[in-house]
């Protein structure tokens, strides 16, 4: 037993001198694949990774500085911690199973390391999941008065947007191969489909009373809202039905789906069974909101009722069309659809859209999933 242990010791002594032999202060990219990592250890078990995020002091980050700093934190932080640059050049400091009270502890054991009286670094504290409170990265009352929040990335909240505070700190925007497919697609898209939809809006207003087109509140990227156009398919007064027809939905989850839902007006299913009542939403794709191809946004209140590890859809662009329109829609359970979108979103290219959107139109001809 003694030479187990002494064994253990040694183990652990070796792998923090070599940890401050190779630098081991990650990379943007790989801090964020760690990062991934943690969040989902986190959702599997129930557990809690708390980010310590480090600016670092003015007036020592001179490359020394920034070198005795690094050998510090291999030599005091566990093995499990991780540690690494973020994207706009702060420094990450990844806790597993540490409240938000200990990586404060870590945050004035790392300001003590300064001389007294010298220039000390700023630091915040997320932690994951986010708690219910509204005082999220703020010191609580064992936080010391000297560390000051440094704020979050984009101006806005991510919590007021609809992702956790974590989240919000990965979120990239929308690559420019992508945005440029979108505003050409989009473009050209409306103009060849504007007779198209001209004719489903005539139809529309000649066979039911109402708007022509419905608009709805939907949650798109990084959990931002915006208002989603189609033309109308149903009765005006479908939105108040929706509540007594829960119970009769055939899509498990939060999603609400009826193959043959009694809202549905006879125009209004021909337009669905083509997809001409989806037209609309090129619009969405050229304002921004949504992309050609991406999850489906659904609405904020299904969207709000999905789990942790389900809302990571929102970390990508929603779309017109995906892998789940294509081989899944409502045939497949609703933490299969997700799966679809977060391996779409781990796997986006140019060619994977140009495949997915080819393989759109006959999805729509066979009506699968309809």
């Amino acid at each position: 037993m003694l030479t187990l242990v002494r064994s253990l010791v040694e183990l652990t002594a070796a792998r923090s001198r070599r940890r401050q032999a190779d630098g081991f202060l990650l990379s943007p990219e790989r801090f964020e694949l760690a990062a991934a990592a943690e969040r989902m250890r986190v959702d599997r078990n129930g557990s809690v990774v708390s980010l310590l995020v480090v600016e670092p002091s003015a007036t020592k980050n001179s490359p020394k500085d920034i070198l005795d700093l690094e050998r510090m934190l291999a030599s005091r932080l566990r093995l499990t911690d991780t540690a690494g640059w973020l994207r706009d050049g702060r420094l990450g400091l990844l806790l597993p199973d540490t409240p938000e009270s200990g990586a404060w502890k870590v945050a004035t054991d790392l300001c003590e390391w300064y001389a007294a009286g010298a220039d000390r670094p700023n630091c915040d504290v997320i932690v994951y999941p986010d708690r219910d409170s509204g005082d999220l990265g703020k010191p609580d009352e064992d936080g010391p008065d000297s560390l000051v929040g440094v704020g979050r990335p984009g101006g806005e909240s991510p919590c007021q947007q609809g992702v956790s505070l974590f989240d919000g700190f990965f979120l990239r925007p929308t690559p420019l191969w992508k945005r440029s497919i979108d505003v050409a697609g989009a473009a050209t898209g409306l103009l060849l489909a504007s007779p198209l939809i001209a004719l489903g809006v005539v139809a529309v207003k000649l066979t039911t009373t109402g708007p022509a087109f419905f608009v709805q509140e939907r949650e798109g990227f990084g959990g931002k809202r915006f208002r989603m156009y189609k033309l109308r398919t149903m009765r005006p007064d479908a939105e108040e039905l929706k509540a007594s027809l829960r119970a009769v939905s055939e899509q498990d989850g939060p999603a609400f789906k009826i193959a043959n839902d009694p809202r549905v007006t006879p125009v209004g299913r021909l337009l669905r069974k083509t997809s001409i009542d989806e037209l609309p939403q090129l619009w969405n794709v050229l304002c921004g909101d949504m992309s050609l191809v991406g999850p489906r946004p659904l609405p904020v209140d299904e969207s709000r009722a999905c789990k942790g590890w389900q809302r990571r859809r929102l970390h990508v662009m929603p779309g017109l069309t995906c892998t789940w329109q294509i081989y899944g829609r409502n045939l497949v359970p609703f933490d299969d659809w997700v799966r679809m979108d977060l391996d779409y979103a781990e796997r986006r290219s140019p060619l994977l859209d140009l495949v997915l959107v080819a393989k759109t139109g006959p999805s729509v001809l066979m009506q699968k999933g309809r």
